[in-house]
């Protein structure tokens, strides 16, 4: 597969992006929950995604049948066995789009990316083009 170099940066960028929320969020609240058993430790893989109590990324999606279209939908989990209450899901959740949005306002100030919630998922939307070839 080939793929667009500037693809590849912004993508490179948001791994940056959640690599930086998810360290925050381990220090706000990585001690909540304990971990899922078969789960490493924070900082202990050379991927934030692998260890700790949260997996944090995001997907593209075309948005057919889209209230708001094309965008890359945001994926948090919490990897643990516990039950988390709603309200602390909630807490987390908006910690974690007000951290991404203030990033991304930062690395790409340019796009106008902005959160929204999409049904049942928060998905990032704005100028995802590449450019001239």
């Amino acid at each position: 597969m080939i793929e667009h170099p500037k693809a590849v940066e912004m993508d490179r960028k948001f791994q940056e992006i959640y690599a930086e929320v998810d360290q925050e969020l381990e220090r706000r609240h990585g001690k909540l929950f304990s971990l899922h058993p078969t789960r490493p430790r924070h900082n202990t893989t050379s991927n934030p995604q692998m260890d700790g109590l949260f997996n944090l990324g995001s997907s593209f999606s075309p948005g057919y049948g889209s209230e708001h279209g094309r965008g890359y939908v945001i994926d948090l989990k919490i990897c643990t066995l516990e039950t988390i209450p709603d309200e602390v899901r909630s807490i987390i959740w908006e910690e974690t789009l007000g951290m991404i949005q203030e990033k991304m306002d930062l690395v790409f100030p340019e796009r106008n990316f902005v959160i929204k919630r999409d049904g049942n998922v928060f998905k990032i939307l704005g100028d995802f083009s590449l450019g001239e070839i």
